[in-house]
């Protein structure tokens, strides 16, 4: 039915306009991977330069930059929340259980934000972007895949240690917790597994596998019996041990442990305990080129968990501080 006093052939018109607009808006709240082809196109090449300098001086440090994502887009979305310092209206995340002896690797985020925004001529890449990119690279330094990376995050205002604490899963959840914690971010079991291979990189404290290798079952004795020796029963709750036996390179030898029962977590050898995920980390442990794929595209599809886009948040001058 017309408008009263519109033709019906000026209001289709009208109609059209408004679809368009639509449309139009709607899509700057898309991320996509050529987001700053025009506005600093030296802004990747400098992030991967920075981050692979970091990875040389510092192998460990591939595994702390991927973490560093992981743990910002379980919280509040992919924002850069993560990376706020503690002030008056500010509780850091960096304080949380999840992150306070886990994350490390801030040091090399200002270092890329310090260089890209010397090439841009001023902040115009956000620091959640610079994460997303960091962790790509960081893979790729260390043998991994890469993959596109999906751009265009602005940066939060404000940062919640309460929803890190209540969000980023810790290292004793069984597999129904698990799979429940990652369906709450958009997340199913394939990226559970791919994701939590990650740990294929890196270190964990003594303080988080303690109990698995002194009280449960589901694991090999020689295993247990040798991580004892970096992991008293009594203190050493700081003491590393690697996830895995090659811990400054992307392979498959996470899953492979696994189906050994060899996982230094509860919550990895949860993977590979008789349920739902049992076949996946078998054709993950045999398919190194599935695994490397499908590793990309679960990344991927983390890094678009609710970024603000558009006219949301900022981008920070600083990533530890809100802009004034």
């Amino acid at each position: 039915m017309a408008w009263r006093g519109f033709p019906n052939v000026v209001l289709i018109i009208l109609m059209s306009l408004s679809s368009i607009t639509k449309t139009t808006c709607s899509s700057s709240s898309i991320l996509y991977p050529n987001f700053y082809d025009q506005s600093c196109p030296c802004a990747l090449p400098a992030i991967k330069l920075v981050v692979e300098d970091a990875v040389q001086k510092e192998p460990r440090m591939a595994a702390s930059l991927l973490r560093l994502h992981f743990h910002d887009c379980f919280v509040n979305g992919c924002d850069g929340s993560l990376l706020l310092d503690t002030t008056d209206t500010i509780d850091s995340e960096k304080n949380s259980a999840a992150n306070r002896n886990s994350t490390r690797g801030f040091n090399v985020v200002d270092d890329i934000k310090r260089e890209v925004d010397t090439c841009c001529g001023g902040a115009v890449v956000s620091c959640a972007d610079i994460l997303a990119v960091a962790a790509r690279d960081s893979v790729g330094a260390v043998g991994g895949p890469t993959w596109e990376v999906q751009l265009g995050r602005r940066d939060a205002t404000t940062a919640s240690k309460t929803a890190a604490d209540a969000n980023i899963p810790p290292s004793f959840l069984d597999l129904p917790a698990l799979i429940d914690n990652f369906k709450n971010h958009g997340l199913d079991e394939k990226d559970l597994v791919l994701l939590s291979a990650a740990h294929n990189l890196g270190f964990a404290q003594c303080l988080f596998f303690k109990n698995r290798i002194y009280n449960e079952t589901d694991i090999d004795p020689a295993f247990a019996e040798h991580l004892k020796s970096a992991c008293p029963i009594n203190g050493g709750d700081s003491n590393l041990s690697p996830l895995d036996p090659s811990p400054a390179s992307f392979d498959r030898s996470y899953l492979t442990n696994l189906v050994q029962h060899r996982g230094l977590l509860h919550s990895d050898q949860a993977l590979f305990s008789g349920g739902y995920t049992d076949e996946l980390v078998k054709i993950y442990s045999i398919d190194d080129m599935a695994f490397r794929s499908d590793f990309a595209q679960s990344m991927i599809k983390m890094g678009n968990i609710q970024p603000l886009t558009g006219d949301e948040g900022e981008i920070r001058r600083d990533c530890r501080k809100v802009n004034h």
